[in-house]
């Protein structure tokens, strides 16, 4: 029953996810034959037109939501032909002469392509550069691609259709030096072992897990639920163990993927931790802003990796300018292309300073955001096989995340049929965890025993070091078949405790690490152990676990806060968006962003109702993407408690209203702020604690807090957003104990005012 009720709501949502919006489309027709873009324009506009030009493009990329919000996708499919046909007419030269956005990412674009190679190619058209990349060997088309700007690179997939972005993805090979890694034949993982609570023994038991099913090469990398130094510290001192005492210190690097800032912290205060350092990247300046990274900031933490054998690595994927608000006007494939040559830009810095050559490589992460930049698992295929392409044309070590939020209409069944359709375009790694389910950032990725499933049906192999480690360690033979150990955890635990020298009997050592495997998936981690019927099955236990997970997100995404549960938070104000139903704040983020005009009168009352004696901070509470987060009883009654009493002991005076939001989304509690507290003294601080439900998809139905504070003439300007904002995650009586969450508010409050306070985030002890 639970089954086919979830079945039911995704079946639903995938009607919703089919249906093409009319709005912000730009019609195209009466093309002349060979008419370039330039020639059309001007035929239409009289002149010159940018914002024209940038529709014009836009409009020859494939269907994605995320293009047609910001109103340069194509009406319907004779528009988009024609977009193609006239984009295919256009010489390199002239799009190179017209870029798309002119900000200090497209200078150093400009700077770092290869004027010689670039000779040889601008008087192409795109057409003929298409049909170059189709026709020619690997050894032809590296000896011009560097001579590609990124708008080049980001328009030319536009005109492919996936088989032939498939037929270019199976050419170009982009290894990493020493490595088989993105090597013909070669297809690597990054081990994502993450924790809802940071706990190093969660991180280092997946790893096990990892190596059981022979997984992993190319870096074992965490996303952090606590981004402070100590906590980071403990993370990157726990897989740096692991590696160092298998003795895989030159065969694969560990990363914690904290910001930047918060790596090099780590590095100065605990030297010898880190190895490879992560950032996510932007395809504009302003949306690099909203990650608090600079061209010049990335530049010189290249440098700084003068001598030393790992370098760095990026993640991006298509939308991220767009829901952040800094697309600009251009198209999600453009704006990838530039990260992606952002990323060649800073490769070439690492290659002056490295001496064993140039170790970096980038993750897309395809389908991350949510159904808002695209919805369905054709659109998933479609996108991926467009980054491979762009991001090896780039010459970029690249591979991909598989993924897709449990708020789009893409199933656990589907995933496998991506995968399926990907991987002859050559990706050079994928994401691996213990299920498809990441425990802690609830979203659908790729499993170790997919990995071995892959490996097999297309032939592929691992990273030649990495699988003699394995073969060490007794998971893999002589004759490269897996053995009896294969799928067993524990058994790389026993090895990992007799590379330590440890003595004890087996079975002592194997009573331990049992009891650590319960302590790790009480805490809502799954390891996977053995198989189903085939060995790329789980096995049949967890199989049911995953789909019962599965299940309760999409219950959980589709929850609405209930009346009764709202007359349950004391001095509750509720308030709505814009957002019409669920239907709608799932399909149209930005209608959750902003208050209905109701509610926003209800909040100028309350500000109104101060008078002069403005609070220093106010509370709101949203449903986000999981109401039950709110709702689960121990959830937010203890954290409104106990942040409430740690607030006024620290003289902090808070307004006793609880806002409460129903289909409200981080960025309403910006305007809420934005109201609230215009006309506060302009040099005091005023803060917003937005509580709201994380992505569905683990035991655990936690909720973030966001923590945005400043002074008066910042809420003023009525410009907040994320860059400025702190976050406090995996809130839940399983995870983050509400508690505690309330005592890490008030220490990153502490830190931002400028107090000196124990524990702070900044600390190094």
């Amino acid at each position: 029953m639970i089954g086919a009720a979830s079945g039911a709501l995704a079946a639903g949502y995938r009607s919703i996810a089919q249906a093409a919006p009319e709005t912000n489309a730009l019609t195209i027709e009466d093309v002349k034959p060979t008419e370039d873009v330039f020639a059309y324009i001007g035929r239409i506009k009289g002149n010159f037109d940018q914002t024209f030009y940038q529709q014009l493009l836009g409009a020859a990329n494939d269907f994605k939501e995320g293009d047609q919000a910001i109103g340069v996708g194509a009406r319907d499919e004779a528009s988009r032909s024609n977009a193609r046909a006239l984009l295919a007419s256009t010489r390199i030269r002239d799009l190179d002469a017209h870029p798309l956005l002119v900000d200090d990412l497209q200078t150093l674009i400009w700077q770092t392509t290869d004027r010689d190679q670039h000779a040889k190619i601008q008087d192409w058209t795109m057409g003929q550069l298409k049909t170059f990349l189709l026709t020619r060997p690997e050894n032809e088309i590296k000896g011009v691609m560097n001579g590609l700007t990124s708008d080049a690179i980001g328009c030319v997939p536009k005109l492919m259709s996936n088989e032939e972005l498939t037929i270019v993805g199976q050419k170009i090979f982009n290894a990493l030096p020493g490595t088989q890694m993105g090597a013909r034949g070669y297809m690597g993982a990054r081990i994502q072992p993450n924790s809802p609570t940071d706990h190093p023994d969660d991180v280092v038991w997946q790893v096990f897990d990892a190596f059981a099913y022979a997984t992993g090469d190319i870096v074992i990398g965490t996303n952090p639920v606590d981004s402070t130094v100590k906590s980071v510290a403990a993370v990157e001192r726990a897989l740096k163990d692991v590696v160092d005492t298998f003795g895989l210190q030159d065969v694969v690097p560990w990363c914690v993927l904290a910001h930047i800032d918060v790596q090099a912290a780590v590095s100065e205060g605990y030297p010898g931790t880190v190895a490879t350092m992560f950032q996510s990247l932007a395809g504009t300046d302003d949306c690099n802003k909203t990650f608090d990274i600079t061209i010049e900031k990335i530049l010189n933490y290249a440098k700084a990796k003068t001598g030393e054998r790992y370098g760095l690595y990026f993640e991006t994927g298509q939308g991220s300018e767009f829901t952040n608000g800094a697309a600009n006007g251009v198209d999600m494939m453009i704006l990838e292309s530039r990260k992606y040559g952002f990323s060649r830009a800073v490769g070439q810095v690492l290659a002056k300073v490295q001496p064993r050559g140039a170790w970096l490589h980038v993750n897309d992460v395809a389908g991350f955001i949510g159904p808002e930049v695209f919805k369905s698992r054709e659109q998933l295929v479609r996108c991926c096989l467009e980054d491979i392409v762009m991001g090896k044309l780039h010459g970029l070590t690249i591979g991909l995340d598989i993924c897709s939020t449990l708020h789009m209409a893409v199933t656990l069944e589907d995933l496998d049929w991506c995968q399926d359709q990907i991987m002859p375009a050559s990706p050079v790694y994928l994401i691996a965890l213990p299920t498809k389910n990441d425990p802690m950032l609830g979203y659908l990725t790729t499993s170790f025993q997919d990995h071995v499933r892959l490996r097999k049906k297309f032939g592929l192999k691992v990273n030649d070091a990495m699988w003699d480690f394995y073969k060490r360690i007794g998971i893999v033979d002589d004759a490269n078949n897996y053995t009896r150990n294969y799928g067993d955890p524990l058994w790389v635990y026993y090895q990992f405790r007799l590379a330590k020298g440890d003595t004890r009997p087996k079975e002592a050592v194997y009573a331990e690490g049992r009891r650590m495997m319960s302590e790790v998936e009480h805490r809502g981690v799954d390891l996977a152990t053995g198989h189903g019927k085939e060995i790329w099955d789980l096995n049949p236990a967890l199989s049911a676990k995953v789909t019962s997970l599965y299940d309760d997100a999409k219950r959980s995404l589709w929850t609405e806060l209930t009346p009764a549960f709202i007359g349950t938070v004391p001095d509750v104000l509720p308030a709505r968006t814009r957002s019409t139903d669920r239907n709608d704040y799932i399909a149209h983020p930005p209608t959750g962003e902003i208050l209905d005009p109701a509610s926003l009168a209800a909040i100028e009352t309350l500000r109104a109702s101060w008078g002069a004696a403005i609070p220093k901070a106010q509370i709101v509470i949203s449903d986000g993407l999981n109401a039950n987060a709110i709702m689960d009883d121990g959830h937010l009654a203890p954290y409104l408690v106990a942040v409430r009493r740690l607030l006024r002991e620290a003289g902090v005076s808070v307004s006793d209203k609880n806002i409460l939001v129903t289909s409200g989304r981080v960025r309403v509690g910006y305007r809420i702020g934005e109201t609230l507290f215009e006309r506060a003294d302009p040099n005091s601080f005023r803060g917003i604690l937005h509580i709201i439900g994380e992505r569905p998809g683990t035991i655990h139905h936690a909720y973030s807090v966001y923590i945005t504070v400043a002074k008066g003439s910042v809420w003023a300007q009525k410009k907040i957003d994320h860059d400025i904002t702190k976050l406090v995650s995996n809130v839940a009586d399983t995870a983050l104990p509400p508690e505690e969450a309330a005592r890490e508010t008030l220490t990153i409050i502490r830190e931002i005012v400028g107090k000196s306070v124990s524990g702070s985030r900044r600390s190094a002890t």
